[in-house]
Formats: structure tokens, sequence, C-alpha cells
């Protein structure tokens, strides 16, 4: 039986609140203010909240759907390295050719040996009897950037090394390379829209807390 823990999900989940609670903050820091453009920055929020809410919906949906049983066949953990991007996928070789199911981080991913065997359906990946979540859409070419594989033998210890290097605190430090170009968005803003130091402040931070939630929500690989 397949586990059911879904705690590979917490993170990211916890970055969307993150990013709809500064959407909400800032909103109601637009509305008490006596700026002449709150109604723009309260409908620029407004978007972001609805835009977050929805992707976030779409892939927890993806993440959970069922598929069948499935059936044994040959998988594989890879990393993807591209540019500030880190994402594990399963490869799956299956008799009508090979696709790619992207995962949510999960500590196990480090005790997988290259290649193994899994249960698979579709994007429904499972590993000895734990459930690997997937992040996004299978594909069927190879993911762009470095491929790094997974080791044919993995270190006794690899599941405890994958819970360190998962922790919150490592994650948020990783993922926030991905915030370098929120302070050019807060710029643009300003450019755009006006409202001098708190605008720009506002939506450098909605920006970073976006960036920070993307790669959250599509499966950054802190190891």
């Amino acid at each position: 039986m397949a586990s059911r823990s879904s705690a590979p999900l917490a993170y990211p989940i916890a970055l969307t609140g993150v990013v709809l609670a500064a959407c909400v903050g800032f909103g109601i820091a637009a509305a008490a203010g006596s700026s002449d453009r709150a109604l723009d920055q309260i409908s620029a929020l407004a978007l972001v909240f609805i835009g977050v809410d929805a992707f976030t919906a779409y892939t927890l949906f993806t993440a959970f759907r069922k598929r069948g049983e499935g059936v044994p066949v040959g998988v594989r953990r890879v990393r993807q390295v591209h540019r500030l991007t880190s994402r594990s996928w399963i490869e799956v070789q299956v008799p009508s050719g090979t696709y790619w199911v992207p995962v949510f981080f999960d500590p196990v991913l480090l005790s997988m040996p290259a290649p193994t065997v899994a249960v698979v359906a579709g994007p429904q990946v499972v590993w000895e009897g734990h459930r690997l979540y997937a992040s996004g859409p299978v594909r069927h070419t190879e993911p762009v950037g470095r491929l790094v594989d997974s080791p044919s033998m993995p270190d006794v210890d690899a599941a405890a090394v994958g819970v360190e290097v998962g922790r919150p605190l490592r994650r948020l430090t990783l993922d926030a390379q991905q915030t370098v170009a929120a302070p050019l968005v807060g710029l643009l803003w300003v450019y755009i829209d006006g409202g001098g130091i708190a605008a720009f402040v506002g939506a450098t931070c909605v920006a970073a807390a976006v960036a920070m939630w993307l790669a959250a929500i599509r499966g950054s690989d802190p190891s």
C-alpha cells in the first residue's frame, strides 16, 4: 500500500500562504493610504492573489489525482540543474518510450538507486510503498539543462541526509536565489504607476515572495 504522507507538499503550501498573506497585507496598507493610485495597487495585488491561488490549486489537484493501480516499470531519479533551477524528475521507461515526471522533493529520493523499479500510472509514482507527488505535467522530451543521475548504490544514510538538506531554512536560502530580479520589478512598478518608496518596497516584497513560491510549487530540489 502506498504511503499517504503529504509532508513533501508542506513547504510549497506554506510559501503559498506567505504570498497570499503578503498580498492581503499590502492590499490593506494600500487601501488605508491616501494615494490616488491605491486602486491600481489593489487590483495588481488581487491579480497576483488569484493567479497564485489558481496555480497552486491546479498543481495540488495534479499531485493528488489518482490514475489507477499502476504497473511495475523501470525508473530512475534524475536531478535537473538549469540556470538557478534545480528539480527532481522520475524518468519512466515504458514499452512505448520514455517520459519524465517532475516530483516534489522528498528525502526518500536520495535513497533511490538508479535504475530501480516503481509502480507507475501516468504521473503517479509509488516506490517501495512511498508515493512521490508530481509537481507538474509529464514531459515526453528530456528536461532542459544538466541532468544528474542518482548513484546506483546510494549511501545507507541517504534518507537522513535528505531530511537534513530538506529543512525549511535551507530550502528558503536556496530558493531566495530566485529573487534577484525582484528589485527590478519594484522599480518597473514605480516607473509605470508611481508611488515612491512605499510602492517600491511593496512591489519588491511581493515579487520576491512570488519568485520563491514559484520555485517551491514547481518542486525545487535542495539536494
